[in-house]
């Protein structure tokens, strides 16, 4: 439990397990995404319905932001993917084994993990450049901006630290978990706990969606 499959592309080390199933879960948000959104019509169908629903819940989320919806695009796909990537390690394909290695959740690699958090530090920093300018970090050459400069650099850094560790360390401990309780009991006493997980993987999308809302706030409010 919690080994990868490694390999190399053009010497690169890579996990070939996360690279797999991060793709599986972008095409199923592709997927869904296309089918949910094709031929609408004034009145709704039930997909359709259900697609409003989902948008109305990040326009609701976004509400408080200055020109929320421009940041519609970025904060679904963040908290969609995070979603299906998580579930990944409860659902069939968690019992796919192979030789090389095994098939879980790509969000239990850091890598990946970091890689979303580096993806939103970027995204909310140039929000805050694009609306503030170099005033997005710097606060006068005075001891009280020099300072509040230094504790803005210092939240750059521990920001994404932050968002990829807390999203990694609670799906491996999770996926760790159900593999011990299937592994002293293969039959009625996992399923509590894998259901728990559901709920978990819902919950830590949802936080990696409301940390990043807050960092997009933070970047281009106007106050200081």
């Amino acid at each position: 439990m919690g080994e990868h499959w490694a390999g190399y592309i053009f010497n690169l080390h890579v996990h070939w397990d996360t690279l797999l199933t991060m793709w599986f879960a972008m095409a199923v948000v592709i997927i869904l995404s296309f089918i949910m959104t094709r031929k609408l019509q004034i009145i709704p169908g039930k997909i359709q319905a259900v697609a409003e629903s989902i948008l109305k819940f990040f326009m609701g989320n976004l509400s408080e932001v200055k020109d929320g919806n421009k940041h519609i695009p970025i904060v679904a796909s963040l908290f969609l993917f995070i979603l299906v990537a998580n579930l990944m390690g409860q659902l069939p394909l968690r019992l796919i084994h192979l030789k090389q290695g095994e098939l879980a959740s790509p969000t239990n690699d850091i890598n990946l993990t970091a890689a979303l958090a580096v993806i939103v530090l970027i995204y909310y920093l140039f929000q805050g450049f694009k609306e503030k300018g170099i005033h997005a970090i710097w606060h006068g050459f005075n001891i009280t901006g020099i300072i509040t400069t230094l504790v803005d650099i210092l939240e750059m850094i521990t920001r994404p630290l932050s968002l990829a560790l807390r999203l990694f360390a609670n799906i491996l401990a999770g996926e760790i978990l159900v593999s011990v309780v299937l592994g002293l009991c293969a039959f009625a006493a996992p399923v509590p706990v894998i259901l728990f997980e559901i709920f978990v993987a819902f919950i830590q999308a949802f936080v990696f969606m409301m940390l990043t809302i807050a960092y997009i706030t933070s970047a281009v409010s106007n106050e200081h």
